[in-house]
């Protein structure tokens, strides 16, 4: 029996209905799915919790930060996830030219370790 169950959402973000039992995932891929909605999720977007979400605006774009003050809020999404245990490892590379910022991170759960990716 599973621990959690969450409803698929597609390539788009969207719900995925009409396919019975299969429109839900369970445990691992239900926390690998979590983590990669609460990265996506930005802060004051959520009518109900404004302070929940991503800081783009407000600490990430527009800020001198460093690659670690990204790298820490990022880590801090992910850790505070239900289910998340820890981060075996996180690594980030930006790109000044193209101002554009990734990230690897391996993450352990309550189901297992997973890899996450942007």
């Amino acid at each position: 029996m599973s621990t959690i169950r969450v409803r698929r959402l597609d390539a788009d973000y969207e719900p995925v209905f009409g396919q019975g039992k299969s429109d839900y995932i369970e445990d691992l891929d239900a926390v690998v799915q979590i983590i990669k909605s609460r990265l996506l999720l930005l802060m004051g977007e959520w009518w109900e919790d404004t302070a929940d979400g991503l800081p783009l605006w407000q600490s990430i774009l527009g800020q001198r930060n460093s690659k670690v003050v990204v790298d820490n809020l990022i880590q801090q999404r992910i850790l505070k996830t239900q289910y998340v245990t820890g981060i075996e490892s996180l690594t980030s590379t930006y790109d000044s030219s193209s101002r554009a910022y990734t990230f690897t991170a391996v993450v352990n759960t309550q189901f297992g370790q997973v890899g996450i990716s942007n």
